[in-house]
């Protein structure tokens, strides 16, 4: 593992690089990470059964997309909002022919709040719509493979040497001082461990499929294990 300002960086197999992100996410969750965005970093890092093309490409995108609007959280789509901003605009108007001017404004901020919230809930579905086809058909030919949220920014590349495949995976966790505690439990990992068992269990049968994938035999207790080379 090479460590420098960028964050920490792993070269090697798909073994190596899903060594590498089970061994930070411990490092964090032995710091005291927890929540949403940690959560989302556990989902998206690569595993053992998974496919860089496939499976990580499609966590990207998911991760990468615009987040929902006040509306899609309630399960409104944009004609419904326009629907009731029509109604909250006609009840303004009988609001104001009965001379209570303070209901008739409330009924019209109504109706441009609704206005406004389909307005948005059309935006992101539209941004949503451009976003996974550029995702899919230009940034993965162009980009890394990329994770980013509040504690970690990552990514994954793929390169060919020799005819062998090698991976190469920097995670870089945002708080510099989070980074360093993380740090020294990497340094201990590597002093304390010769060998390290990522959490997960490993799908001998699938990861042969994975590009790169190199693992070990299954030991006496049928577990297969990971090593550094």
């Amino acid at each position: 593992m090479e460590e420098s300002i960028a964050g920490f960086k792993q070269r090697g197999s798909w073994g190596d690089i899903v060594e590498h992100g089970e061994r930070i996410t411990r490092a964090l969750r032995e710091a005291g990470v927890e929540g949403e965005a940690f959560e989302a970093w556990d989902e998206w890092r690569p595993k053992a059964h998974e496919r860089l093309g496939e499976d990580v490409e499609e966590k990207t995108s998911e991760q990468a997309s615009i987040n929902e609007g006040p509306g899609e959280r309630e399960g409104k789509g944009p004609e419904e909002d326009i629907k009731s901003a029509g109604e909250k605009l006609t009840e303004s108007y009988e609001k104001v022919e009965k001379g209570d001017n303070d209901g008739a404004l409330q009924r019209w901020q109504d109706s441009i709040d609704y206005a406004t919230r389909a307005a948005d809930s059309a935006g992101r579905k539209a941004i949503r719509t451009v976003e996974d086809t550029v995702y899919r058909k230009v940034m993965t030919q162009l980009a890394p493979y990329y994770f980013d949220n509040e504690l970690i920014s990552a990514n994954i590349q793929r390169s060919s040497r020799g005819g062998e495949t090698e991976f190469v995976f920097e995670v870089n966790v945002n708080d510099d001082e989070l980074k360093a505690e993380v740090s020294d439990r990497l340094a201990e990992y590597d002093d304390e461990v010769d060998r390290w068992h990522v959490d997960i269990e490993k799908q001998v049968e699938t990861a042969e499929a994975v590009e790169g994938a190199e693992f070990s035999s299954p030991d006496n207790e049928g577990s297969s294990k990971s090593t550094r080379n």
